[in-house]
């Protein structure tokens, strides 16, 4: 299936969007949400990907949303378009898969928002990041207010939000909004690296990593121990016993 405003492809079990619009600078817009909703819809359950990394295409990540679409809105419209937007962000953070953001330049205001959404990120030296919306008379709207804080610390969220201010990789780097700089040539191919690295471990262990991770960091903390338990336990029914026994024989593990 094609989409207007990304591009896919796969490298085996390896899923690549990149966002396409760059006469806007890949700005997000209600097309984008309906379409990036119908892709994840499709990928969800697809067993043939494992991992999906999200980049931009030309000089920007993504931009921001759409603001020409935005200017108009009534109170009632913004409410739909902010909702719409957390609850898309949502869906990609709580993905059963991985998910790498391959920052490629300008990552602002919705596009940050979209990369925190992300398990991690990657930046190339040219990336810059941002949540600019007070310039605009606005606040970030897609969950930004909520998850750069509990990445960040509220005090580094209060001062990039507050005064609009753009950082670059390196200091995005230091706050721990990204993970990793590395050259932009050199992007792409650390992208896949990394995804590929992770690709050789337990499907069932990743997935249910992921979904402990998230879980617990939202409850209580005998809430989260118990989750863990759980799902540790579970594995024992599914990669763990292969994963050993490789491990023992001196093998890799041939994971199902």
């Amino acid at each position: 299936m094609s989409y207007s405003t990304f591009n896919t492809k796969h490298e085996g079990e390896i899923a690549i969007v990149t966002i396409s619009r760059p006469e806007a600078l890949n700005a997000l817009n209600n097309t984008f949400f309906k379409e990036f909703n119908a892709y994840l819809d499709t990928i969800e359950n697809d067993e043939n990907t494992n991992i999906l990394i999200i980049t931009g295409e030309g000089k920007a990540f993504i931009a921001g949303a759409d603001i020409a679409e935005m200017q108009n809105m009534t109170k009632e419209e913004g409410y739909q378009f902010s909702k719409t937007g957390q609850n898309t962000f949502s869906r990609l953070e709580n993905l059963n898969k991985p998910v790498i953001a391959a920052v490629n330049g300008y990552a602002l205001g919705g596009g940050c928002e979209l990369a925190l959404a992300c398990d991690f990120r990657i930046s190339n030296n040219y990336g810059k990041f941002g949540l600019p919306e007070v310039s605009l008379g606005l606040i970030p709207g897609y969950g930004g207010t909520q998850r750069l804080s509990r990445l960040s610390g509220l005090g580094n969220t209060l001062y990039l939000q507050l005064t609009g201010q753009m950082i670059d990789a390196e200091e995005a780097l230091r706050m721990g909004i990204v993970q990793k700089v590395v050259d932009a040539s050199e992007l792409m191919t650390e992208a896949l690296k990394i995804a590929g690295k992770i690709t050789q471990h337990g499907p069932n262990a990743i997935k249910t990593l992921k979904k402990v991770v998230r879980g617990g960091y939202q409850v209580d903390l005998n809430k989260a121990y118990d989750l863990e338990s759980d799902e540790f336990s579970k594995l024992f029914e599914s990669d763990g016993p292969e994963g050993m026994k490789a491990f023992l024989e001196k093998r890799k593990p041939n994971w199902k």
